[in-house]
């Protein structure tokens, strides 16, 4: 059965965007747990460009969604074999933050922005350039407040838990993420940059480098990824859209196309759940509810990158949305990109 959405509003509201140069371009999906999926591009790849449009395999610095793709899904994997408590403190079974103000948190108080840390990363400034003397720092931080005391977002929580994954797997968090998510599912052209030269000419540039000048292409523009070598939790992975329609598809129907990544119905139905309690805003883990929505009547739940890629997902109407871009290509400040991405996503889910 095809989807019942309105393709001619979907595309007038990411087109005027690409016109009022939001964005030089776009790339939208919106698809079901069955396999249909509506499609489509806007705008062009880079505006010193004009003739080369974007295309539906444009390769995305996917930024904040970085959280999801290699972060949460490996933590899920961990937790799902047993070799990780939610709910356990940090400090009593990694010796690195033991007698640390972060060994009194666990990895659900992370997951769900409630651990305290402190906000933001501002690696550089606190801590220079060495990434040992950054990952020390990071783990060894005093709390901004004690954990379960509120809801604060900080990129630092997805910092941690890459770490934390490592520690336990044993294997670097782009190894951890490739074998264990992206090779099953068939998300072949999902990696941490930066990007071989084939890739790069395919990939959406963003901003210029404030040491080179040159624009960024195929090297990631999150600041933590590339101080620590790009190979992060908080940012640094380029895809593609069918690569992140198939890890959508397999969140709402684990295993239809025969994959088995380390994860599956499990980890994405606790994920999709109110875990915040009376704390506001509410959320569930690493993901949270859709402005203006209710997690148990709409249950529409996404996970954004402030100026790049949107994911949407809702079990209760078995669908999946995205919307890539390249807004950072103009600015960085995303406050015109929010209606647009607002009016997708009510679009998508209408």
């Amino acid at each position: 059965m095809a989807l019942d959405l309105d393709i001619d509003r979907i595309r007038d509201c990411v087109g005027e965007g690409a016109r009022d140069k939001v964005y030089p371009g776009a790339v939208w999906a919106v698809g079901d747990r069955s396999g249909n999926m509506a499609f489509g591009t806007q705008g062009v790849l880079d505006p010193d460009q004009p003739d080369e449009p974007m295309r539906h395999d444009t390769v995305f610095d996917v930024e904040g969604l970085t959280e999801i793709l290699a972060v949460w899904s490996s933590i899920g994997s961990l937790v799902e074999a047993g070799e990780l408590h939610l709910d356990a403190q940090l400090g009593d079974f990694w010796s690195e933050v033991r007698d640390h103000p972060l060994g009194r948190v666990s990895t659900r108080h992370l997951l769900t922005h409630t651990a305290g840390v402190p906000l933001g990363t501002d690696l550089l400034n606190r801590y220079g350039t060495d990434p040992q003397d950054m990952r020390e720092g990071v783990l060894h931080e005093a709390l901004r407040r004690p954990p379960g005391a509120a809801v604060e977002y900080s990129d630092r929580a997805a910092l941690v838990l890459g770490y934390l994954a490592e520690e336990l797997s044993g294997q670097s968090l782009d190894v951890l993420a490739a074998t264990g998510v992206w090779q099953p599912l068939g998300m072949t052209r999902t990696r941490y940059g930066p990007l071989p030269g084939e890739a790069t000419a395919r990939c959406a540039p963003t901003e210029l480098d404030d040491i080179t000048g040159a624009r960024l292409r195929g090297t990631a523009h999150g600041l933590p990824a590339r101080l620590l070598g790009e190979v992060r939790g908080t940012s640094g992975v380029f895809s593609v859209l069918p690569d992140l329609a198939a890890f959508l598809r397999h969140l709402l129907q684990p295993g239809r196309d025969g994959s088995r990544p380390g994860f599956g119905t499990a980890w994405t139905k606790e994920s999709l759940r109110p875990q915040t309690g009376e704390l506001a805003p509410a959320g569930g883990l690493f993901w949270r509810p859709a402005p203006g929505t209710v997690p148990g009547t709409d249950d529409i739940w996404e996970h954004y990158a402030s100026g790049a890629a949107g994911a949407w997902l809702s079990p209760k109407q078995g669908r999946w949305a995205l919307l890539l871009t390249n807004t950072r290509y103009y600015t960085r400040d995303y406050g015109s990109l929010v209606p647009v991405r607002n009016t997708f996503r009510s679009l998508a889910f209408a």
